[in-house]
């Protein structure tokens, strides 16, 4: 789920938000997700496996698997609040003790920020040792947990044979997707894919969304959680099932716990045999790491309605002035106008889940852009500008819907809508006056 950071985060390094997403705590690329990942050589470096290498490794039927779901807990940094899920392949027999992570990406492909902004990126699996991989997250702090899961050889074989087949150059390449194709749902899907039956999860009475989901892992990161509800549109608050929960690691864990195979003719056995904890939460390690991240003195929120009480002061002093100060003007719908097109471009040509019909693009839209030069040529002449009544009808309109429309906003929306709404009210009050 470091995927799903690095969704926020890419839509954070446009706008200035710390988070979306994904959602993995992959490397080399997050996510969950980004969730943003950063390079791991030793990963990287498993690549580079040669064809002839990954064969001498594939199961042969005779082979004895023990196959086991990895899953990390959420670290300090953006880009590892959601966790991670991997795959453990074990054979005494052969000598293999090796975890597939399908979180990776490489900056080197082509066009690779670009086809991020569209939702175009293409992640892949790698094996990688599972002393070193172990060896992260306890230098993060990170509890690891492996459920091993019950499988028979016959299974076990035909999984271990998938997931190095996956691994070679022509197929280890995948459409990451946040909520649906991500490093949780691929070891899910490539796990299903090799077990004869089906398997049964647990039903849940209470109906999540996405973004409950998300603010779980976000709670005590309030930028984090600023940049997920600045991109993520109303489709993120729609109640989904058991299965869709699964996009995160520990969530999937929770379901594995109590999930069956069932092999039909009443033949049912667990999903998971045994639940072992590899690496325990280190809370100093935790600590160390939070104290090493740049640290912002205010919350979204605290400065969003610091910034509109001082509006409302300086639209106070300009009725008693009868003048606009038109500087705060050009500053203010230079930055409606690019969070605009950011949004408005998510939401029309990215294929990011969950970015479309977001009901902040009324507040935050590109539409200043086209009035621009006029507007601020009127506020130098003293003059009035028919933008100032259609700006403040549409505003007025987002918020007498704030509480209705069913998209859970971001905290500083309504401030910011408050604060435009203000600088429209004093233009037609001042002008009306003059």
């Amino acid at each position: 789920m470091k995927r799903w950071f690095l969704f926020t985060l890419m839509g954070g390094a446009l706008l200035v938000s710390a988070n979306m997403s994904a959602q993995d705590t992959g490397r080399g690329l997050a996510a969950e997700t980004a969730t943003a990942s950063v390079s791991a050589p030793s990963a990287v470096s498993a690549i580079a496996a040669d064809s002839a290498l990954v064969a001498e490794a594939t199961p042969q039927p005779d082979s004895a698997f023990v196959i086991s779901l990895l899953t990390c807990s959420p670290g300090q940094e953006v880009y590892e609040l959601y966790g991670h899920t991997a795959i453990r392949v074990r054979s005494a027999a052969r000598g293999i003790d090796q975890v597939f992570n399908y979180g990776v990406f490489s900056f080197e492909q082509p066009h690779f920020i670009w086809r991020f902004v569209l939702g175009q990126c293409d992640y892949m699996v790698v094996p990688q040792d599972f002393c070193d991989f172990i060896a992260e997250y306890a230098q993060r702090g990170s509890s690891v947990t492996e459920q091993v899961l019950n499988l028979n050889s016959s299974e076990a074989s035909a999984l271990a044979s998938d997931l190095y087949s996956n691994i070679l150059p022509e197929n280890r390449e995948y459409r990451y997707n946040i909520f649906r194709n991500n490093c949780t749902t691929k070891a899910r899907d490539i796990i299903e894919a090799n077990i004869r039956g089906n398997v049964v999860y647990p039903v849940r009475p209470q109906r999540n969304s996405f973004r409950t989901i998300l603010y779980e892992f976000t709670e005590g990161h309030p930028w984090a959680r600023e940049g997920n509800d600045l991109l993520l549109g109303v489709t993120v608050d729609t109640a989904i099932v058991e299965r869709d929960e699964m996009f995160s690691p520990i969530y999937m864990m929770h379901y594995a716990d109590s999930a069956f195979i069932d092999a039909g003719r009443k033949a049912l056995r667990p999903f998971v045999s045994e639940r072992h904890e590899l690496l325990a939460e280190n809370a100093e390690r935790q600590a160390l790491a939070a104290g090493q991240l740049p640290q912002v003195p205010f919350t979204p929120a605290a400065l969003a309605w610091s910034i509109l009480a001082a509006g409302v002061l300086l639209a106070l002093f300009e009725l008693l002035h009868g003048r606009i100060i038109w500087p705060i003007d050009a500053v203010l719908l230079t930055l409606q106008s690019l969070a605009g097109v950011l949004l408005t471009f998510m939401s029309v040509a990215s294929e990011h889940p969950g970015v479309a019909s977001n009901w902040q693009i009324w507040v935050l839209n590109p539409l200043p852009l086209f009035f621009f030069y006029a507007i601020i040529k009127a506020d130098i002449r003293r003059q009035g500008h028919v933008y100032h009544t259609i700006a403040a009808a549409w505003l007025l309109t987002f918020v007498a819907l704030y509480f209705v429309v069913p998209q859970h906003f971001s905290q500083s929306i309504l401030p910011v809508a408050l604060l435009l709404l203000s600088r429209a009210i004093v233009h037609i009050l001042v002008y009306r006056k003059s």
